[in-house]
């Protein structure tokens, strides 16, 4: 009998004892740097917080590879995009947006520059709440960029950082909030054309009740280092509106951190798709961990997979998560943006 009880005690602490490690890339070549480790009773208790750094690693080297041509707005790149974030919202199990017979919302613009009619897509895909259905939080980035240039040995703008980042981080949570539960609907939004003028939002701006929109959480560049150092992101219109702090509360403790944007000159908080909703008065920010005043690969055809941190990706997207957690069970709800542009 004691044999037999010696026995089970050893099984049970190299069990509990056991670690699990989580790999991602560091940003440099060939090289993988921890994300964390932790016994899996801890895992157990934290669940909630996992994102994995290797289906973050495939989404980013997909949507960033040289066959999707760039993804610029009406070229058969994006559609390989498209179809892509289709077949992972499928594979999830989203469900379509309002009166969508599919997760596509086509339509047809005027592209400013060129004159020339352009159809394209904004990909949304849907998971509803449980006791606050008709709530809505919506997590976006856009998965356009600039295509191809005509000289150079490297013709193709890949975008990695800008914008293949956020849609990974769109995918990641998408897959975490069908796991874990939301209280609220969760629209999840690949939006088209941000790169022509916010042009995919202000689209899907036009066709919803804003009221029914309590906060909107914008991906975009979340692939590097940012001037406050590891483990910070930083957030657009912090001041417009408690998004930002209902954030902070819910980190603390985290060893992550939120910065208000310290690129006030830039203007960011209307140069991407939070802005199309924040317009509508819904408290819509863009969450960035890029030095983006000091980053030599924004919109150039440098900006590919390889020079983006893996670990930094994966844990932002963590970090969102656990950030926006009490607005996502409704348990918070921002006030509404205070709008006054510049």
């Amino acid at each position: 009998m004691k044999k037999i009880f010696y026995t089970l005690f050893v099984f049970v602490f190299l069990v509990s004892s056991c670690k699990v490690t989580q790999k991602a890339n560091d940003g440099k070549k060939g090289k993988d740097g921890v994300t964390f480790s932790k016994s899996k009773k801890n895992i157990q208790a934290k669940k909630d917080f996992f994102i994995d750094s290797l289906i973050v690693k495939k989404h980013l080297y997909t949507l960033a590879s040289d066959n999707m041509e760039g993804r610029k707005a009406g070229t058969p790149g994006i559609e390989k995009a498209a179809k892509y974030i289709e077949n992972e919202f499928k594979r999830i199990g989203l469900t379509t947006f309002e009166n969508l017979d599919s997760y596509r919302q086509t339509f047809t613009f005027t592209n400013r520059r060129s004159k020339k009619k352009i159809t394209s897509a904004n990909i949304i895909g849907v998971l509803q709440g449980r006791s606050k259905k008709d709530e809505y939080v919506i997590i976006s980035a856009h998965y356009d960029h600039l295509g191809i240039r005509e000289k150079g040995e490297d013709k193709i703008f890949n975008g990695a950082n800008d914008d293949a980042s956020g849609v990974t981080g769109v995918l990641a949570l998408a897959e975490y909030f069908k796991k874990v539960g939301n209280e609220r609907t969760i629209v999840f939004v690949a939006f088209t054309a941000e790169e022509m003028g916010l042009i995919g939002s202000t689209h899907f701006g036009k066709g919803i009740d804003a009221s029914k929109f309590v906060a909107g959480i914008n991906l975009e560049m979340i692939g590097k280092i940012p001037s406050f150092g590891k483990n910070t992101a930083w957030l657009t219109g912090f001041e417009r509106s408690d998004f930002g702090k209902i954030v902070q509360k819910n980190l603390k403790g985290s060893g992550y951190q939120l910065f208000p944007d310290p690129y006030k000159n830039f203007n960011l908080f209307f140069r991407s798709d939070n802005a199309s909703l924040a317009r509508l008065g819904v408290p819509s920010h863009t969450f960035s961990t890029t030095a983006i005043d000091k980053d030599k690969d924004y919109h150039k055809v440098t900006d590919e997979a390889e020079t983006l941190n893996m670990t930094i990706i994966t844990q932002t997207i963590q970090a969102v998560a656990k950030g926006t957690e009490s607005i996502i069970s409704g348990k918070d709800t921002p006030t509404r943006v205070v709008l006054e542009e510049k």
